[in-house]
C-alpha cells in the first residue's frame, strides 16, 4: 500500500542507461527533510511503524479533517493568529517561528508552570508566546520590527524579558536562547536582506523548499541538524513552518504564495510523536517507552530523539500517501495534516485524553 509511487532515483538510472535524458536540467530545491527521515525510519531500532495501525490512523483522520471540513483556513480561525494580511504579519508570523520552541516545564504543579495572561485569559504553551507577542505590541513595544532587535540601548535583553513576563512564578523556558535568535536574527535580516522579512520571502520566488533554505543557510537558529550513524540528518521544523504559516495565514497568495508546498514535511516536534502513538501508529521500545512514561529527558540530537522526529515525519508522509489512495481528489499535504493532529492532541490533553506523555527534551529546535 506504501509502495505505489516509483523510486525516481531509479527511474533516472534506467532512463540513464536507455540513453534518455533524465532529470539533469535545472533541479527543484529540496530540503531533504523528506529523504533524511526515511533514512532514519529505516535504521531505527527503538522506533518502529505498525503498518496497520498507520492504514487504520490515514482513514480516520481524513475522515475527522472532511467531518470538520479542516482546512488551511482553520489557521486563521484560532483566536491569536494574525487576521490582518499585510507586511506587519509577515514580520509577526517570523518572530512568532523564530520563537516557537520549547514550551514545556518540569514543575510539578501544572498551575505554576509558564503563562501570559492576555486580555483577560491565561495562555499556555505555543499559545503563551503568541500572547505575548500581542500584548507587547498593545504596550507599543515594536517586538515584531526587525530593527528594534538589533537596537540594544532600546531593545535591551531587560526590555525582551518583560515582553515574555509569565503570569506565575516560572519563567519562559530557554530565555537565553531566544534572546540570542532575536539578536542573530535582526543581524541576519539587516546584513543580508536589507532589514526586511519580505526580501527574504521574495528572494525564495515563491519556492517553500528555496525558501527553507535559504532560512537555514543564512540563520544558524533555524538550521535544525542531528547526526545519526554518522550522517547529518535535517529536519528544520522551524524553517518549515514560517513557510506554512504564511501560506496559512495568506490562504496560498500574496506573500504566502508558493508553487511547490507540498515539497514540506510534518513538523517534528513533542506533540506528533505523542499523537501517532496514541493512534497505534508508532511503537517503542520498552526501554524508550519507560522513559517517555517516567517523564525522564532525552538527550536533544541523541539517538532517541533522532529516532522519535525522523519516524514521526516518515509516518505522516506514510499517512498522506494513504489518504491519496482512499481519495485521489483528497488534496491534502504532510503540513496540512501535521495541523491537524497537533490541534487534535492538544484537544486530548485538554480533555485529559493524553494515553501517553510527550518526550521531554530541552530543545531550541522546537
Amino acid at each position: 500500500m506504501f509502495d505505489s509511487e516509483p523510486d525516481e532515483e531509479l527511474l533516472d538510472l534506467l532512463r540513464q542507461s536507455l540513453g534518455i535524458k533524465g532529470n539533469t536540467g535545472s533541479t527543484a530545491p529540496d530540503t531533504r527533510v523528506l529523504k533524511d527521515a526515511e533514512y532514519v525510519y529505516n535504521n531505527s531500532i527503538d522506533l518502529a511503524l505498525d503498518m496497520h495501525g498507520t492504514k487504520a490512523a490515514a482513514s480516520t483522520v481524513w475522515k475527522l479533517m472532511q467531518e470538520k471540513q479542516y482546512s488551511f483556513k482553520t489557521w486563521s480561525e484560532h483566536t491569536l493568529h494574525p487576521k490582518e494580511k499585510n507586511e506587519s504579519t509577515v514580520n509577526f508570523i517570523f518572530l512568532m517561528d523564530l520563537l516557537n520552541f520549547c514550551f514545556w516545564s518540569s514543575h510539578p504543579d501544572p498551575a505554576e508552570c509558564y503563562s501570559v495572561e492576555y486580555q483577560g485569559q491565561i495562555f499556555t504553551g505555543y499559545w503563551s508566546l503568541v500572547a505575548a507577542i500581542h500584548r507587547a505590541l498593545e504596550e507599543n513595544i515594536p517586538i515584531t520590527t526587525p530593527s528594534f532587535w538589533i537596537d540594544e540601548t532600546e531593545c535591551t535583553d531587560s526590555v525582551i524579558t518583560h515582553i515574555f513576563r509569565s503570569s506565575t512564578s516560572s519563567s519562559i523556558p530557554l530565555l537565553d536562547q531566544r534572546i540570542r535568535c532575536i539578536r542573530e536574527a535582526g543581524r541576519t535580516l539587516h546584513s543580508d536582506f536589507s532589514g526586511s522579512v519580505i526580501n527574504l520571502i521574495h528572494k525564495a520566488n515563491h519556492s517553500a523548499a528555496c525558501l527553507v533554505n535559504l532560512l537555514t543557510t543564512h540563520f544558524p537558529c533555524f538550521n535544525d541538524t542531528a547526526t545519526f550513524h554518522s550522517r547529518p540528518i535535517h529536519f528544520h521544523k522551524r524553517a518549515q513552518i514560517f513557510v506554512a504559516d504564511l501560506y496559512a495565514c495568506f490562504s496560498g497568495q500574496s506573500y504566502g504564495l508558493f508553487h511547490d508546498i507540498s515539497t514540506l514535511t510534518m513538523f517534528a516536534d513533542y506533540r506528533i510523536p505523542q499523537m501517532l502513538h496514541t493512534l497505534g501508529c508508532l511503537r517503542y521500545s520498552p526501554s524508550l517507552e519507560n522513559h517517555i512514561r517516567q517523564l525522564k529527558e532525552i538527550e536533544s540530537g541523541g539517538s532517541w530523539e533522532v529516532q522519535l522526529r525522523g519516524c514521526s515525519i516518515w509516518c505522516v508522509e506514510l499517512i498522506r500517501r494513504e489518504i491519496l489512495r482512499l481519495d485521489k481528489k483528497a488534496g491534502v499535504n504532510a503540513v496540512l495534516i501535521d495541523f491537524f493532529l497537533y490541534d487534535s492532541m492538544k484537544e486530548r490533553v485538554v480533555e485529559g485524553g493524553e494515553t501517553i506523555p510527550h518526550h521531554r527534551t530541552k530543545s531550541m529546535w522546537y
